[in-house]
């Protein structure tokens, strides 16, 4: 464990949105710049569902976060102005309480004896963070993917603890087109003889499941425009031998194994089938009966929506209604929609099309 990361475990019962409680909780996060005397320069980011608290690199932990040219001294989300807060979800498997914990109640791993998670528990989780931080009213919630559904969850519940919002390829709700490819993503998991209906062995994983799993994750993630420009029908320049006359081994085959090959076993699989059906549950119309009343609900000053033209798993569309719904309630609703081509990870990886949009925003 890195200096930079924090664990902290609250003396509670954790009582969950849908049912059942967790003894106990620990929650990991990490945080960049100083509180200010006010406590009115918090920023708390939400991650998509695999990141760790680890979004920025620090003297403590020099090594790059997974949203370092936004977090830090003169970026977009400044470390000079700002407390920024990152906190692993509940569910994760980076210091965070999950399936993949030992339930101090029985001294055994929960698995699949683990409550059903929901985006709302996530988002209650980080809110235990940000109250052990001293903290009541945030600045603004950042929420990138599942994360923007996580900030939302917080927004809606907590509606006086929040002044901005920024949600970045995220929505309202999972669509059905997201919600059918996470479903047989979990279904393959499942499927794979090892995962032994969750009680697999640690050291044994259901790594087949999970390699497979990640592929087609990764397929929704980019956009056809660029599987075109960036590998076209090339073929891979490794000469291993095949011993599989299906493979063909062009580019884009070799680019999906080395991504799904670098996920498995660095994520466990029990956590990934939880933090998976918690993106699936999370719906803003569950607060008042619709979304209209759900927006209704929430109290922000500004709003920032980002979403990108070539995003499949939450395509424009869903940006557009979740800054329409926002404008409601609040006048300064801002919408961006980023002409990008990798699809619904262009927030990781395109910078300088994001950047100035957040810049703009907090400055």
């Amino acid at each position: 464990m890195t200096a930079a990361r924090k664990l902290v475990t609250f003396d509670c019962r954790f009582r969950m949105h849908r049912a059942g409680c967790i003894e106990s909780p620990t929650l990991a996060y990490e945080t960049w710049g100083e509180l200010n005397d006010a406590r009115d320069n918090a920023i708390l980011i939400f991650t998509g569902l695999s990141p760790s608290a680890h979004a920025a690199s620090s003297a403590e932990d020099p090594t790059p976060g997974w949203w370092e040219e936004m977090i830090g001294a003169e970026l977009p989300i400044d470390t000079d102005r700002y407390f920024v807060i990152c906190v692993n979800s509940l569910g994760s498997c980076f210091g965070s309480t999950g399936p993949a914990s030992v339930n101090p109640e029985t001294g055994r791993r929960y698995r699949l004896s683990f409550p059903v998670l929901t985006l709302e528990d996530v988002a209650e989780s980080a809110w235990l963070v940000v109250q052990h931080l001293g903290i009541d009213v945030l600045h603004t919630v950042v929420g990138c993917s599942m994360g923007g559904m996580s900030g939302l969850a917080l927004c809606v519940r907590r509606p006086e603890s929040v002044r901005q919002f920024i949600s970045i390829s995220s929505g309202t709700r999972a669509m059905p087109f997201s919600i059918a490819v996470r479903s047989l993503q979990r279904e393959i998991i499942r499927s794979d003889p090892k995962w032994k209906k969750g009680d697999y062995d640690v050291g044994d994983p259901p790594i087949i499941g999970q390699r497979l799993a990640r592929k087609l994750g990764m397929i929704t993630y980019r956009s056809p425009e660029e599987w075109v420009q960036r590998f076209g029908r090339e073929r891979s320049t490794s000469h291993e031998r095949i011993e599989d006359q299906f493979v063909a081994r062009f580019s884009v085959e070799s680019y999906l194994e080395n991504h799904a090959r670098k996920f498995t076993g660095a994520f466990d699989p029990n956590c990934y089938l939880y933090l998976s059906h918690a993106s699936d549950l999370f719906d803003l119309a569950e607060y008042g009966g619709s979304l209209d009343a759900g927006f209704r609900r929430l109290q922000l000053e500004r709003v920032l929506v980002i979403g990108v033209t070539s995003d499949i798993l939450f395509p424009l569309e869903q940006q557009q209604e979740l800054a329409d719904g926002m404008s409601v309630n609040c006048t300064d609703t801002q919408f961006a929609a980023l002409d990008c081509i990798k699809g619904h990870d262009s927030f990781l990886v395109e910078m300088d099309a994001f950047r100035p949009v957040i810049w703009d925003f907090l400055a």
